[in-house]
């Protein structure tokens, strides 16, 4: 039942949580960093609505019978836990390609210091390096809130594995 809850249609954007499959396939955009962002916050769906899954589908004691909640919060969990690393991995891909990229400026621009194009190249990819090496920052606070939540809820349920 959590899972549709994830995927149901945002109505701010007219999408669902499933273009983050595509977008985590290989497709993300890490040229236009608007499109990136937008990206994440698609993929960022399952922690926006993890209040909302854990209210609808962990129960509370008087319910406790009808729902496996072990089972339950275990599925959660690893979904968030795959949300986590896919957005991980695609942010840390995204700022390789960045930091490729302003490496091979800087190259040019050893070569060609006088070209002025090339200098506001330089320092607009350098701009875009920094904006994504700050999402790993947002990437954290988002994931130490979910996890938060989700241990509120679920601790007595289930105990996630030890992370090493």
């Amino acid at each position: 039942m959590w899972l549709r809850l994830l995927t149901q249609q945002d109505p701010a954007t007219k999408r669902t949580n499933q273009s983050t499959m595509a977008a985590s396939g290989g497709t993300l955009n890490c040229e236009d960093f608007s499109m990136f962002q937008e990206v994440l916050k698609v993929m960022r769906n399952i922690d926006d609505r993890i209040v909302h899954a854990l209210n609808t589908t962990v129960p509370t004691v008087s319910f406790s019978g009808k729902v496996d909640a072990t089972q339950t919060c275990k599925e959660l969990y690893e979904s968030m836990m795959d949300a986590h690393l896919t957005r991980d991995k695609a942010i840390k891909s995204c700022i390789a390609q960045s930091s490729e990229e302003v490496a091979q400026l800087r190259k040019q621009r050893a070569k060609d210091s006088e070209n002025l194009a090339l200098i506001k190249l330089l320092r607009k990819e350098q701009t875009k390096l920094k904006l994504m090496q700050s999402e790993l920052n947002v990437e954290e606070v988002v994931n130490d809130r979910s996890l938060k939540l989700f241990s509120e809820r679920c601790r007595i349920h289930y105990t996630p594995p030890k992370v090493k």
